[in-house]
């Protein structure tokens, strides 16, 4: 972005004062001829300036007409989408000159995106994130949503399908042997210190999985094999379940649909302990 005038001559200037050859250049008066000269130079290098960015621009805007985008393109400008502003004038983005940073910090709703290749089109899977978790865009946000990408999108990429959609639910059975010098018979520590610490390592577990990552059973047990008090970590069974569909068990990974899973009902992570002495 080219400076001001004014920025550019009080680097000039500055440069000058701290070179000692020219030392004598030191009257104060603003129609010194050095001074004049320093403000010729500075418009000259503005005007340079102000060039390069108007080279930049059009550069930038030829190769976005011709070039086909990526899925990383249609990722990183879903998360650009600012709900309750217009795009600029035949353009895929926003005149923000008006607003603070805050402002446009608060319109940008979706907090994670993914893309999915298809046999035809593309799915565009988004969310947001409401007090801490990841959660499905309200219809009239979705809506909004998905003019946005139907005006930025490539010609020719259809369907481009754009959900947001409640997390996939998720069921599991877990036999916790545990070290009775540490943990209760109901998973609680002794120490008061954290009533459900297995239950809460699930949790934090899928909350922190990629935005549509997939679900490791085996990196789940190492997870749980983590937590202080547990000796042995057992999934007995794992079952998800999206949309309309039923629960289908699986046994060694998932891939949620909405882009992210969580145990939507607490009788759906089904616990038991059993004590074990620490194996050595």
């Amino acid at each position: 972005m080219a400076r001001t005038i004014t920025e550019i001559q009080d680097d000039i200037i500055s440069r000058i004062t701290g070179t000692t050859e020219l030392s004598m250049l030191n009257s104060s008066s603003k129609v010194a001829v050095w001074r004049l000269w320093t403000y010729i130079v500075a418009v000259s290098i503005w005007a340079l300036e102000n060039l390069f960015d108007l080279h930049k621009s059009e550069v930038t805007t030829l190769i976005n007409e011709k070039a086909p985008h990526s899925l990383r393109w249609y990722a990183n400008k879903a998360r650009d989408f600012q709900y309750g502003s217009e795009l600029a004038y035949e353009a895929d983005y926003y005149d923000n000159s008006a607003l603070t940073d805050d402002q446009v910090a608060e319109q940008k709703i979706i907090a994670y995106s993914a893309v999915v290749e298809q046999a035809k089109g593309l799915r565009l899977k988004v969310a947001r994130i409401v007090e801490g978790d990841l959660k499905a865009l309200t219809a009239q946000q979705l809506e909004s949503f998905a003019t946005y990408m139907s005006k930025i999108k490539d010609a020719g990429v259809t369907p481009l399908i754009v959900e947001s959609l409640p997390p996939d639910s998720l069921k599991l059975q877990l036999i916790i042997y545990y070290n009775p010098l540490v943990l209760g018979s109901d998973g609680a520590r002794l120490d008061g210190t954290n009533p459900d610490p297995v239950r809460a390592r699930v949790k934090d577990y899928l909350k922190n999985l990629p935005f549509n990552g997939t679900l490791v059973l085996a990196y789940l047990v190492d997870a749980l094999q983590q937590v202080d008090g547990v000796v042995i970590p057992h999934i007995v069974q794992a079952q998800a379940q999206y949309g309309t569909l039923p629960y289908t068990a699986f046994d060694v990974k998932y891939n949620p649909d909405a882009g992210y899973l969580r145990i939507v009902d607490e009788k759906d992570l089904d616990i038991s302990f059993t004590p074990q002495s620490t194996i050595r």
